[in-house]
């Protein structure tokens, strides 16, 4: 980590369709060797399907997976006396959701059954629709971590 001044956040443009940063934050996870407008086709034709199976409009289906799948809580490693111990923390609403959003790409690239990406990220976004699916299970689990780690909350710097 640098000690000089912190790095700048470089602003995202919001995509064409939706108009929505969340979006093109997705594009960019999705997208592999630099191929954005096949990572663009996956993810809108993945929001259209995940709307057309939940009877939501894609964006509030999106959004509302978003929200299924953002953690709130997380441990981080903190050295005391020699021994290192894992502290709950909160989280900030930049890293919620890009906690978010890898979580949902990664578990739909893990997905069996389904051909295709588009296919595989429409489902997980159903899933976290429908509060299940490996994303939210990831979120339950590192919540269930600080939730076993709560003793050690005052060692929170």
């Amino acid at each position: 980590m640098s000690r000089r001044k912190a790095a700048v956040k470089r602003v995202v443009l919001a995509d064409p369709i939706y108009n929505s940063t969340v979006v093109t934050k997705i594009i960019n996870q999705v997208m592999l060797d630099g191929k954005r407008g096949l990572a663009e086709n996956i993810v809108y034709d993945a929001m259209v399907q995940a709307g057309e199976k939940l009877g939501q409009e894609p964006l509030t289906a999106l959004n509302n997976a978003m929200e299924n799948i953002k953690p709130v809580l997380e441990t981080k490693a903190r050295r005391v006396g020699g021994a290192n111990f894992q502290v709950p923390m909160e989280i900030k609403p930049e890293r919620r959701q890009t906690l978010a959003i890898r979580w949902l790409v990664e578990y739909s690239r893990k997905r069996t059954g389904e051909r295709g990406m588009a296919n595989k990220l429409a489902a997980e976004i159903v899933d976290a629709c429908n509060s299940t699916g490996g994303a939210v299970k990831k979120k339950d689990d590192m919540h269930r971590q600080a939730e076993a780690n709560k003793a050690f909350a005052h060692y929170r710097w």
